[in-house]
């Protein structure tokens, strides 16, 4: 599933197209993804202008002129398509491209129109149209922890939510109360990174251990942001084009293989926690 870097990517693949553009043409092709399209979906997205496009945690958010924010998640193979040609306002477009596109649009910025697919082959993504002043308290963000690249989250934070926690690390951290839209590939690369055990209790890691894993989540987060994400299996950015941080993985992935840290003999090791892969080197990551 796409991770924080992969729809941080998509966001900014997006956003020259869809920020300030007037949506035409929108056509909604299937009933439901994960779940239902919310009623009158395209009927309320036509002709509505979107202001800005946000991230939160795993979210797409879209703040349109309506008062209502569009949601997209986009599960396991939900993906953005911009059509290579930018077409006229007025010429009509195929339904669909391909089988899996379940909704097609435009957006008209500027004078240029581009169409815009959404393709789902697992239909495990979603949309919603939630009311814009009433997104923070709406149950998909409710209760969901600070952005990891934003100033609220740091080893102080880390500090105050692990107090006295015996469930292991690598779990706490992927708890999205915590921090928001930690998944586990890059969960895994920043514990490596901050040389901590993933086996060990959350509330036994040191106030500054935990300062420097919170500049290693930041640290890899970024790096894969440049790098255009991970793809593993079906990630593409809205170009069509796929990840490349997939390549520098230190421990992720590498079970059997050797630590690549200079003067260590150890060798990647995996374990199942909370039915997730963990990689790590036991000879680096200390208790």
């Amino acid at each position: 599933m796409p991770e924080l870097p992969e729809v941080e990517t998509v966001r900014r693949g997006l956003q020259p197209v869809l920020e300030g553009a007037r949506l035409s043409r929108v056509r909604q092709n299937r009933p439901d993804l994960r779940f239902p399209f919310p009623e009158r979906f395209a009927e309320r997205l036509e002709g509505a202008t979107v202001e800005r496009i946000d991230r939160r945690a795993k979210y797409l958010l879209m703040p349109l002129s309506t008062g209502e924010t569009w949601v997209t998640h986009l599960g396991m193979t939900g993906r953005f398509t911009l059509d290579g040609s930018q077409v006229g306002e007025f010429e009509e477009n195929a339904p669909a491209t391909g089988k899996h596109e379940h909704v097609s649009l435009c957006a008209v910025h500027a004078g240029t129109t581009t169409r815009i697919g959404f393709a789902d082959a697992r239909r495990f993504g979603f949309m919603g149209l939630i009311p814009t002043d009433a997104v923070e308290t709406h149950p998909w963000f409710a209760g969901i922890g600070p952005e990891p690249l934003g100033n609220g989250f740091s080893g102080a934070h880390l500090a105050e939510a692990f107090a006295g926690k015996k469930q292991n690390i690598k779990v706490s951290l992927l708890d999205q109360r915590t921090v928001a839209g930690l998944g586990n590939i890059y969960v895994c690369e920043a514990l490596f990174r901050a040389r901590i055990s993933p086996l060990v209790a959350a509330g036994k890691v040191s106030r500054p251990r935990l300062e420097t894993l919170a500049g290693e989540v930041r640290n890899v987060l970024n790096d894969a942001i440049a790098a255009g994400g991970s793809t593993l299996r079906d990630f593409a950015n809205a170009e069509g084009g796929q990840g490349y941080f997939q390549h520098r993985f230190d421990v992720y992935g590498r079970e059997g293989q050797p630590c690549g840290t200079a003067n260590c003999s150890g060798v990647v090791k995996r374990t199942v926690q909370a039915g997730r892969s963990t990689f790590w080197c036991p000879a680096c990551q200390k208790r």
